[in-house]
């Protein structure tokens, strides 16, 4: 009842309401200045601020998903809606049930859907191509070179995933979501067709897809890569899975916002509807709960994450962190964390 006592788990609409104010307001004032430079290759620069913002906006409806920003589901469907299949092309329903998965089962194999996806995912759990194509199989051997490489089509994959999941559903909800990213794409690519040359317009795509594919990826990449995997029939606790299976990013408030909180991850992944904005608050409380019950607690700096990453890329097997004792970080590989017996977490 800790956390829950100390306020983490209160609403905190100020927060929020600001942030989605300023967050569509720089969104607009993109399109803004698209327009007023007209067809110039300086619009590429715009292209990278809007795949930046856009991306921002990719942390909102992430909040959103996880309930973090309204009280009513619906609300906070409907701002999923907006930002996500209005404005970035990303399909918010699809994306939901599938990334509620990989909190349910985080870096299990066999049931985490965010693991193995592509021929740089997580290596097996017996460090082996076991099930893959010849072709995956061989770029799987190059995954650490392709990491960055392939993370340029992060966008696109996702584009596609979710086109591909409304068209395999009959119901009234992938209409309307279907309907909404077709307004999204009809009216992006007509803006930039009807103010740039060709090129100059083939040239804006890929520089925001770029921008947008990498600053996601590299969100999202410090987080899970590189820590254990976990066997589907492992009767670990819920608060251990959790745990052993996330890095945090350690920094400041710069660092949240440029992660959109999920440097937190594992205050996110004990507390998925905990407030972006609390998370940091919570993070001793949660820290001390840890390192108390022999849980561990992986928290590095931004450039040491990323090595720990791509470096279990080149690994036959899964990264293993060392034991954590009363250190509150934990690097490299060593042996698995030990756990007690008591693993509640400090909340409800």
């Amino acid at each position: 009842m800790q956390v829950r006592a100390a306020g983490h788990l209160d609403r905190r609409p100020g927060y929020y309401g600001a942030k989605i104010v300023l967050t569509l307001a720089a969104f607009a004032a993109g399109w803004v200045g698209f327009f007023v430079l007209g067809a110039s290759w300086a619009t590429l620069g715009i292209a990278a601020f809007l795949g930046m913002v856009s991306t921002q906006l990719g942390f909102l409806g992430h909040d959103a998903g996880h309930g973090q920003v309204f009280a009513s589901r619906r609300a906070n469907r409907l701002l999923g809606l907006v930002v996500g299949n209005g404005l970035i092309g990303l399909s918010f329903g699809w994306w939901v049930p599938k990334h509620n998965a990989h909190h349910a089962h985080p870096n299990d194999p066999s049931r985490d859907p965010d693991i193995g996806v592509g021929p740089v995912g997580a290596p097996a759990a017996d460090g082996g191509a076991h099930g893959r194509t010849r072709l995956a199989g061989g770029l799987a051997r190059w995954q650490a070179e392709l990491f960055v490489p392939l993370m340029l089509l992060r966008s696109t994959g996702l584009y596609v995933s979710g086109v591909q999941d409304l068209l395999r559903r009959r119901d009234w909800g992938a209409v309307s979501e279907c309907f909404l990213l077709a307004l999204r794409a009809a009216l992006y690519l007509s803006a930039v067709l009807w103010v740039l040359p060709l090129p100059e317009a083939v040239a804006f795509i890929v520089v925001y897809e770029t921008v947008f594919s990498l600053y996601l990826g590299c969100s999202f990449a410090p987080n899970h890569k590189g820590m254990p995997l976990i066997d589907g029939d492992s009767t670990m606790s819920f608060a251990a899975r959790q745990v052993v299976t996330a890095r945090n990013v350690r920094g400041g408030r710069w660092t949240c916002f440029i992660l959109g909180g999920l440097n937190y991850q594992i205050e996110h992944h004990l507390f998925p509807t905990m407030p972006r904005p609390s998370l940091g608050r919570a993070r001793d409380l949660i820290r001390t709960f840890c390192v108390d019950n022999h849980l561990g607690y992986c928290e590095e700096g931004l450039v040491r994450s990323f090595r720990q990453a791509v470096g279990s890329l080149r690994r036959v097997g899964p990264y293993v962190p060392a034991p954590v004792g009363d250190v509150p970080s934990v690097s490299g590989p060593a042996g698995t964390p030990k756990r007690s017996s008591d693993s509640s977490i400090p909340s409800d």
